[in-house]
């Protein structure tokens, strides 16, 4: 008796233990009903004209307009490199994990010294790829990131964060 309930225990355990596994399938799944959450009450117009407004340019640096956003920061505690004024942002993340990742990623593949502050309105990991005293230096560097960068920046990035 004591083997048999030994034996359909384990059972069990292995049965459930094989069901619990993620697909792409159910991420998209939950990526997709969070989305439909997040623009809940707002209609597709809206949403457009939130997001452009989001990234429309707010600065003339050089003749160039340039996004460039002024936001209280903090570096995260493994930034090997002190954040500057003014940072290139190439990615926003809301887990630490994801940016810290996309950092090494630029470190190793492209090698940029990038390095990952925290904060802002939305309390976002922002990965930096270069980080520069003067803006119109970095909106010089940002205007000729394409030659520079071979990884693929997400839209609406990269722009400039000045940390005050």
């Amino acid at each position: 008796m004591k083997k048999i309930f030994i034996i359909a225990s384990i059972i069990v355990l292995a049965l459930g233990v094989a069901s619990c596994h993620s697909t792409e399938a159910n991420y998209k799944a939950a990526y997709d009903k969070a989305m439909e959450k997040h623009q809940e009450g707002v209609g597709a117009e809206t949403y457009a004209k939130i997001q452009a407004e989001r990234v429309r340019f707010t600065e003339v640096i050089n003749g160039d307009s340039v996004r460039l956003v002024a936001m209280h920061v903090n570096e995260v505690k493994d930034n090997n490199n002190p954040a500057q004024r003014y940072s290139i942002v190439v990615g926003e993340f809301k887990q630490i994990f994801n940016a810290q990742n996309y950092a090494n990623r630029l470190q190793q593949e492209e090698g940029f010294a990038s390095y990952v502050l925290y904060g802002g309105p939305d309390m976002k990991y922002y990965v930096v790829i270069k980080g520069f005293d003067d803006k119109e230096i970095a909106a010089a560097f940002l205007k000729g990131m394409g030659k520079k960068v071979k990884m693929k920046i997400l839209e609406p990035l990269p722009w400039i964060l000045e940390k005050i």
